[in-house]
This record gives C-alpha cells, structure tokens and sequence, in this order.
C-alpha cells in the first residue's frame, strides 16, 4: 500500500489525509487559477473526493470557470491558506493543492492544463505534456 498524502494549511487548523494514490499530478495556467495563487500556475494532484479525509473547517468560495462548470476553490478561514479545489464537471475528484502537501515533492506534475493561458516568463519543462485548454473529460 502507498504512503499517504498528508498536509495542512499553515497556521495548523486544517489538517488532512488521503490513502488513495494520485490519479494525475498537474499543473494548471488558466488565469482563474493565476488569480486565486498570484502565481504563474496552480500545481496540484488529484484524488477520488470520498478519499480525502479533513480535520477543522475550511471556507469555499466558488466561481464560474472557463470550462462552464463551477470551480470551488477551499481555503482556511484562520491564515488564507488554499488548500483544494473542486470542479463540478468531476464532482467525484478533488485537487490538492502540491505546496500544503507535508511532502511536496511527491507532486511530479505529467501535464500542463491551459497553457494558451500560460506567462510569457514561466518557462515550462518541455518533457511535461501540454494542453492548450482543459483535459478531455
């Protein structure tokens, strides 16, 4: 059996743990997620949702993403932190963001999503696949 992922936000009031193996690790360029990290891309891994499990409160704040469906983006309340994001086109999965993971390195990212969107300055490894919009569903 795999390790589980574990993590946090960073002030500790939310904690939690996934047994289940990643199905993807990626990275996404979409200006909706460029906006929500002030950042080039959100590095996240994605999980069956009924496999995380989460200690303490978080707070959603959900918006209309360019692929038509709602992104629920979850945060702490106490420090900001981000720490998942769900999308009702698959409501079944949910990312974990890579950076409040306890181990970060084990996000090993093997596609780009909306690199259409991508920053001129974010250079991006070219052994990494590229999609120019959102994955198939």
């Amino acid at each position: 059996m795999a390790e589980s992922l574990t993590g946090g936000c960073m002030c500790g009031a939310i904690r939690f743990e996934c047994a289940a193996e990643p199905l993807v690790s990626f990275n996404c360029h979409c200006r909706d997620c460029q906006k929500a990290t002030g950042s080039a891309f959100v590095p996240a891994v994605i999980v069956p949702a009924n496999s995380l499990r989460v200690t303490g409160q978080a707070k959603q704040h959900s918006v209309k993403a360019d692929s038509g469906g709602t992104m629920t983006r979850s945060f702490c309340p106490e420090c900001g932190s981000r720490l998942f994001g769900q999308t009702s086109r698959r409501p079944e999965m949910i990312g974990i963001l890579a950076g409040v993971l306890d181990d970060p390195a084990r996000h090993r990212p093997t596609v780009q999503f909306w690199t259409s969107s991508a920053q001129p300055w974010d250079h991006m490894d070219p052994a990494i696949q590229k999609l120019p919009k959102n994955p198939p569903a």
